[in-house]
């Protein structure tokens, strides 16, 4: 096993960091430019948003495939094939000869994106010993956060100078530079110990979750709240990228410099709740989201984008405590509950633009706004429902005369 702060752990954890930012990276490349195809191939918003909500939902259904699979046949092998199909769809994108050929390479791609997010955990508890991995982790996490905030940034730039195509390239390129060096950077799998595939029993165990009440409405709650926040971020490339922001996609892209807020947010989450209600520590994460969603109504550009750091505080504060939630509460079978609420996530952001298009097209970003406020009342509400579950839940246990309840808030 790798003990923490050791040179095999510092090669590792740098590897799987590296792994996490490629494949973010390439998952939100397109983000910053969907003003530009709908400008080149005359798409709608909600067409042109798909080149991210179709890859997130090939993704998220490409989920419950890799983690059984790599419980069978290995970590490494899976990770490496995935990331290098990931890079070679990008660099194929640069030279997609219409818009549909490109969304059809974002599918597969998401196909393979799934692979690396599914199975780095996995491959850490199999290698590291535990103190070691809740450092890994921590480092991990913010490779995710630094992919998808490098990937926007990269595009964004590129495009403004030499055009679409040549974000895809810089990103595949850049994405090969770094396959190569998680090739050679992350250790064999030692403490890897095959199992033999139970499709029967994976699926009771997911049959399981579905019906336990509280793991279902958390990954509601996770899948109402990526919803409305990627999707935020794809339809305001829109808004402010006409008369009177006319801001350029590099300039796009350093809007999503407001994810580093979130990240903080994340961060600190755990300390701010401590032994406090999560259901309720969601649903303040949602109130959160909801004020930076109104703030983006007023007409300055300041205004938005403090709007939009707010979202990212409440978002990830909400994310947070939703998947440690699920992780906490599932009877066993932790790692097909955590597949599930991934999945509810990804899925959420995958019907999002679709759900918001017509807002857009009733009441431009107004209609955005509102339709955002919709769902957000509604995990809002789930949220408060699950906190009553909760309070229910501990009634029926005998209280603890050494252990203080949980506080009312």
């Amino acid at each position: 096993m790798i003990a923490a702060r050791t040179p095999a752990f510092w090669r590792a954890t740098l590897a799987l960091s590296l792994g996490s930012l490629l494949t973010f990276a390439n998952l939100y490349t397109p983000q910053p430019l969907l003003p530009l195809f709908s400008a080149t191939w005359g798409v709608s918003p909600v067409d042109a948003s798909l080149t991210v909500s179709l890859t997130t939902l090939t993704l998220s259904l490409s989920l419950l495939v890799y983690g059984p699979l790599s419980d069978a046949i290995g970590r490494r092998g899976i990770m490496f094939v995935t990331m290098t199909l990931t890079t070679l769809c990008s660099l194929a994108m640069a030279f997609a000869p219409d818009f549909w050929s490109l969304l059809a390479l974002r599918a597969i791609q998401g196909l393979f994106i799934g692979g690396l997010l599914a199975v780095a955990m996995a491959y850490m508890g199999d290698e590291f010993e535990h103190d070691a991995m809740v450092l890994a982790v921590g480092l991990y996490i913010s490779g995710n956060s630094l992919g998808g905030i490098s990937g926007r940034l990269i595009s964004g730039a590129v495009a403004s100078a030499w055009g679409w195509q040549a974000s895809f390239l810089v990103t595949g390129t850049l994405s090969l530079a770094v396959l190569i060096l998680f090739i050679w950077m992350l250790p064999p799998s030692r403490g890897f110990r095959p199992k033999p595939l139970h499709p029967i029993a994976m699926l009771a165990d997911l049959g399981r979750h579905l019906r336990n009440p509280v793991i279902l409405l958390a990954c509601l709650i996770g899948g109402l709240n990526f919803l409305v926040f990627i999707n935020l971020y794809s339809y305001i490339t829109y808004l402010l990228s006409a008369p009177p922001y006319e801001l350029s996609p590099a300039a796009l892209g350093l809007l999503f410099l407001t994810y580093l807020s979130g990240t903080l947010a994340a961060g600190v989450s755990g300390r701010i709740v401590g032994g406090r209600s999560q259901p309720l520590a969601m649903a303040a994460g949602v109130v959160i989201l909801m004020s930076g969603t109104l703030l983006t109504l007023v007409p300055r550009l300041e205004v938005i984008i403090l709007g939009m750091v707010i979202n990212a505080i409440g978002f990830f504060f909400t994310h947070t405590q939703a998947a440690g939630w699920v992780s906490r509460k599932a009877d066993g079978a932790r790692a097909s509950a955590s597949s599930l609420y991934l999945m509810s996530y990804y899925g959420g952001a995958s019907v999002g633009s679709f759900y918001l298009g017509p807002f857009w097209h009733w009441l431009g970003w107004h209609g955005v706004v509102l339709g955002a406020l919709a769902m957000l009342g509604i995990a809002f509400c789930v949220a408060l429902i699950l906190r009553l579950l909760e309070r229910r839940d501990r009634a029926a246990v005998p209280p603890d005369p050494g252990h203080d309840p949980l506080p009312d808030l």
